[in-house]
């Protein structure tokens, strides 16, 4: 009993228990087992490992037993070592009372004196007896004159004022002296170093524990011009511009209701940039609007520069073939997908705004289908259709038939095309796609090519280029019409980043084409349109109103007349579900008064 019940403690863990003041047992009554039941030594990882802190808490909690499963110590310490402090962790203290300590805690923030377009400006209130402040702002992002006029002026001349420093003095201030039409109030020290990155200057007033910020950004910026990628004949003729309260006053001038919200969403650690979310209450679906909100507040990253960026960041299907959210440079597109339930996202420092959600035949739609009579528009949906299938399956349906199914052409075709291709030493596949890489070659130069250079270069590059491969005998001229055929029909196709997808799927139908012939591109399709109908953009299928119950407007397929279109498109589930009564042009049912004139009296 006495060997089982040494082996049982022998192999029985007890965890170690570390006391203050703890003593070592003396050697001597270890007895025989001292060699065995000392600890060995600690290696160096042990050691260093011993030292961390189990919780990523500033206090150093009471000491329990090390979990086996735990970290390892580089993968550990890494969160706490390696880290970027970011503005968030540095400044979570609320404004002193002291101007010198809110002074030098910004100037730690900003990296003073490193930092040289920082601007800390000291002057005194005229007060009785005067009362020392300071004013910091970004030199480049504000206004000189709105700084002397509106904030140095008249705060620096105010001799005859007898108040004590403190609450009433900063009350003062912003009641009677500050004539800027926008001034806050903060105790927040993170809320004036956002204000003084967006262009506002921040004024720090001794003895008083709350700090001024007063909008005067005056940076230079583009004006509004033209849409430069979605150019309309007939329509606004104005595009968004790289400011942001400027796109936003495009779209509330455009659209005139008080139920137009705009919110601000600062997104990004490193560089904070404000994303607007503007749409109308009472008709957008609360729902998405909480879902949009909901993913930029968890948006974990240090920059987004872009709205490409932001759209990939927030997207469902991060490896779709086709974009899931629609982006336009027109505020009045922006405001016809508010009106119709759809939120718009525009992010500050981009000319581009993002409607969600998107659906597939929405990017076939374009600004001036609204402003032209309704068959025009249907005749010109149905021609961008069709041009996206040929752009997409017209190269692979040559591909299979050449290869494969020679009984699909008729005779003359087929002996025209067997003669012109006599002397062409490729097979078909190689054939076009060496013609499809070196136009896609020469468009990618004509875009890169500044000026008026790039749209030249190409025309005159594809026509010689074409010219001379034909006359080489490298390529057939039957293929040189495939090729044209299919660029024009990307050409049609008004969604930019949809013509992306459209010349990426083009060569994995000439693979499928190929190598397995009509079948292959039929299963090709197959694959496709299941793919599609499991994507989805914010909750909305893609490919609605197909692939939902909900009843189809007279927007969504053709363009129907506008005094037809009564409901918005279910599938955005709007609050409220009737645009205009099914009887929109009550001077029909007038009665028709007689003319007067014409009877004489």
């Amino acid at each position: 009993m006495a060997f089982w019940s040494g082996l049982k403690e022998l192999f029985t863990f007890q965890a170690p228990v570390e006391q203050a003041g703890e003593q070592e047992t003396p050697p001597g009554q270890l007895g025989q087992k001292e060699k065995k039941d000392q600890p060995k030594e600690k290696t160096r990882a042990e050691k260093e490992t011993e030292l961390l802190p189990l919780s990523p808490s500033p206090e150093m909690p009471s000491r329990e037993p090390k979990s086996r499963f735990r970290l390892p110590v580089r993968a550990a310490a890494w969160p706490k070592f390696h880290a970027p402090k970011t503005k968030t962790e540095i400044a979570q203290k609320k404004i002193a009372a002291s101007l010198e300590v809110n002074i030098t805690r910004l100037k730690e923030i900003f990296h003073l004196p490193q930092n040289r377009d920082i601007v800390f400006r000291d002057f005194s209130i005229g007060t009785n007896p005067p009362v020392t402040a300071a004013l910091i702002f970004v030199d480049g992002l504000t206004d000189r004159n709105l700084q002397n006029s509106h904030v140095l002026e008249p705060l620096m001349f105010l001799s005859r004022l007898r108040l004590d420093p403190g609450p009433t003095l900063l009350e003062t201030i912003m009641t009677r002296l500050l004539p800027g039409n926008q001034a806050e109030t903060t105790d927040d020290l993170n809320t004036v170093v956002d204000a003084i990155l967006d262009g506002s200057t921040a004024i720090l007033i001794d003895f008083c524990p709350k700090a001024i910020f007063v909008e005067t950004k005056g940076w230079e910026h583009r004006t509004v011009s033209r849409p430069t990628a979605e150019l309309v004949i007939r329509g606004p003729q104005e595009g968004f511009t790289e400011t942001l309260r400027v796109n936003t006053a495009l779209i509330r001038r455009s659209f005139h209701s008080p139920d137009l919200v705009t919110e601000f969403i600062k997104i990004g650690r490193l560089s904070r940039l404000n994303c607007a979310v503007m749409y109308v209450n009472g008709l957008t679906d609360p729902k998405l609007a909480a879902e949009v909100k909901n993913r930029l507040n968890h948006l974990a990253t240090d920059y987004v520069g872009e709205s490409g960026v932001l759209e990939q960041f927030i997207e469902d299907n991060t490896f779709g073939f086709v974009p899931q959210i629609l982006t336009t440079e027109r505020p009045d597109r922006v405001v016809a997908g508010l009106t119709e339930g759809q939120v718009a996202l525009l992010l500050e420092g981009n000319p581009f705004a993002l409607l969600v959600p998107a659906t597939f035949f929405a990017l076939f739609h374009t600004a001036e289908d609204a402003y032209i009579r309704w068959p025009y528009g249907t005749i010109l949906r149905f021609i961008r259709l069709f041009g996206f299938f040929m752009a997409t399956f017209l190269p692979g349906i040559y591909i299979a038939v050449i290869g494969y199914h020679h009984e699909m052409i008729p005779t003359d075709l087929l002996m025209s095309i067997a003669a012109a291709r006599e002397n062409v030493p490729f097979p078909s596949v190689v054939e076009l796609l060496v013609m499809e890489f070196v136009f896609e070659l020469i468009r990618e130069a004509g875009i890169r090519i500044p000026g008026l250079i790039g749209p030249t270069l190409s025309i005159v590059g594809a026509l010689i280029l074409g010219q001379a491969a034909v006359a080489a005998n490298i390529i057939s001229p039957i293929l040189i019409i495939v090729v044209a055929v299919t660029a024009i029909g990307s050409f049609a196709v008004p969604n930019y980043i949809l013509n992306f997808s459209v010349r990426l799927l083009q060569f994995i139908y000439i693979f499928l084409g190929a190598i397995f012939g009509i079948w292959g591109l039929v299963v090709g399709i197959y694959i496709q349109l299941v793919l599609l109908s499991g994507i989805k953009s914010f909750g909305v299928p893609f490919l609605a109103p197909l692939a939902t119950i909900k009843q189809a407007t007279a927007d969504v397929f053709i363009r129907g007349p506008v005094w037809k279109q009564e409901e918005r498109p279910g599938f955005l589930k709007p609050q409220r579900k009737q645009r205009q009564p099914k009887v929109s042009r009550k001077w029909i049912n007038q009665p028709k008064k007689g003319n007067s004139n014409a009877s004489g009296k």
